[in-house]
């Protein structure tokens, strides 16, 4: 491998590259959202009479936990078809999607509960959505670009009350921009055709001009530019259409960052729209294609690169395929980054689906901390550490599509055998959070048996060290669902009182309602977390 001024030549010693085994049951349509429970939903082209779609397939890991050898089903289909469109994983473990600048969905939003299968329609986000930019809040709530007017409107929605209100607006156009989040929940991007970057200050609820660029990031034909991801050594990676990246240094405070260009992508590539994974080994996964003309906004073929960020070089690697390039744009490609610590990658119109898997050992900046884990009468269970949100929001594409991965994900290993618990209620959505305490809540699976196993937190990838977790599947002492144990849930069970197979209120499973069932609900309660 030879390094001239930046710029690295071929190499195909990197990571891995391997096929889902199975095709999906359709033509992928781009999105990608990875659930809390450890299943992937990818958006289809089936579905609707637009041939948009609003079918979602899901991919879920195999017994041992891998991807590759997963299996695809279907989930209910959205009530819009839409082709590029915002989406955020909310803090309940529901998903949020909005807009899409095709289809029937551009000026709504839906929501879809994993838990009963079912889409609820939000209010009208306050204008079109189209294929704008989203992020989520520190409280929980998102904070939407609107395009629509003078393309720098924002509306806010609030995921507890369905509802939307009116946003901050922006300094400069959001329209076609990265948005990414720094350690302090500031959004960070840069005005379209612009080399002026401003930040938005969630305490504040305001947008601030923040420092300027050195180095132009946009096209002036689509003006498109490519995704933005935060480096494990604290700085922001951009990268333009135009081939030029550039670095952001954030100042933790409201004070301005500074800016400094950075490597040019080789071979006089860009990023037009193109897709952009922040790997386990801090390396940065990356799609990039011809810079575009006035003839042509989307050229082919696409190639494949690694960023070191510490060398601040682009190592080309092997596309998928074999080859050393797909003769197809860039902007037809979206990547995920899995738990496992694998990338996955979708080629839209294609139903095959394909893994990265990076060449590095993990980054210890990265490794999540357990403290401890609890469990109240409910059936509910709180884990509590440090470092669950992960060094970034994960991949990154830019406006048309957003599929963050900075939340906590639970496995559960005995032997070869593995599960995913379901994680929802987490107290940050935030990244590099450091020494803050950090909590989700979890549910262990139905299917999951009695038994111990190494628990271990994942975030973006990067596991945790194991501890011990014993699991007897325990029934709830909130028999009435009202989220309290109280005498009503008392009188409830004396109804059942005697001998009862599997009833509710048979708390030890036993197959009789007796003194010791009336013990476990004592000591349960009240409130549940």
């Amino acid at each position: 491998m030879i390094t001239v001024a930046g710029m690295t030549t071929q190499s195909n010693a990197a990571g891995t590259w391997m096929p889902v085994l199975a095709n999906a049951p359709d033509l992928s349509g781009g999105g990608l959202i990875l659930l809390s429970d450890g299943t992937v939903l990818c958006k289809s082209y089936s579905g609707g009479t637009d041939g948009l779609g609003n079918i979602w397939n899901k991919l879920t890991p195999d017994i041992h936990g891998s991807y590759a050898n997963g299996t695809w089903s279907s989930i209910a289909p959205m009530i819009n078809t839409r082709l590029y469109f915002s989406s955020q994983l909310l803090m309940d473990g529901r998903l949020y999607v909005a807009g899409g600048e095709y289809g029937t969905g551009g000026s709504a939003g839906e929501v879809y509960d994993p838990l009963t299968n079912t889409w609820t329609a939000t209010p009208s986000p306050l204008g079109r959505v189209s294929d704008g930019n989203s992020e989520m809040m520190p409280d929980g709530r998102v904070l939407q670009a609107l395009v629509t007017g003078t393309l720098k409107l924002t509306s806010i929605y609030n995921p507890k009350t369905n509802t939307f209100v009116a946003g901050p607006t922006c300094k400069g156009i959001h329209n076609e921009s990265a948005w990414m989040k720094l350690p302090d929940n500031s959004v960070l991007f840069v005005d379209r055709l612009s080399t002026a970057s401003e930040r938005y200050i969630p305490f504040r609820n305001a947008w601030y001009v923040d420092g300027v660029v050195p180095v132009a990031l946009y096209d002036a034909y689509g003006y498109e530019t490519g995704g933005a991801v935060l480096l494990p050594n604290g700085k922001a990676f951009f990268i333009g259409s135009t081939g030029k990246t550039a670095l952001y240094t954030p100042t933790g405070t409201e004070t301005k960052g500074t800016w400094a260009a950075g490597s040019v992508v080789p071979g006089s590539n860009g990023a037009p729209d193109a897709p952009m994974a922040m790997m386990t080994d801090g390396k940065v996964l990356h799609l990039a294609s011809p810079i575009p003309t006035s003839a042509n906004h989307f050229p082919s073929p696409t190639t494949f690169y690694e960023y070191n960020y510490l060398t601040n070089t682009h190592t080309q690697i092997n596309a998928p395929t074999g080859a050393t390039s797909i003769n197809e744009p860039c902007y037809v490609f979206t990547l995920l980054d899995l738990p496992d610590g694998n990338v996955l990658f979708a080629y839209q119109g294609s139903s095959q689906y394909y893994i990265y898997r990076p060449s590095g050992a993990p980054l210890a900046a990265g490794k999540p901390i357990i403290s401890y884990y609890s469990q109240d009468g409910c059936g509910k269970y709180t884990l509590t550490g440090t470092k669950f949100n992960g060094i970034s929001e994960g991949a990154s594409y830019g406006d048309d599509w957003q599929m963050n991965t900075n939340y906590p994900m639970i496995r559960l290993t005995s032997g070869s055998t593995v599960y995913y618990a379901r994680t929802y209620n987490w107290n940050s959505c935030g990244v590099s959070t450091g020494s803050l305490v950090t909590t989700t809540n979890f549910t262990i699976p139905a299917s999951v048996p009695a038994g111990t196993y190494s628990m271990e937190v994942t975030a973006n990838g990067i596991g945790s060290d194991q501890i011990p977790f014993d699991y007897t599947p325990a029934r709830s002492a909130d028999l009435n669902a009202d989220n309290v144990v109280d005498s009503s849930d008392m009188g409830l069970m004396l109804l059942e009182f005697g001998d009862c197979v599997n009833c509710p209120a048979d708390l030890n499973f036993d197959n009789v309602i007796d003194s010791s069932d009336v013990g476990l609900l004592l000591i349960n309660e009240g409130p549940c977390l």
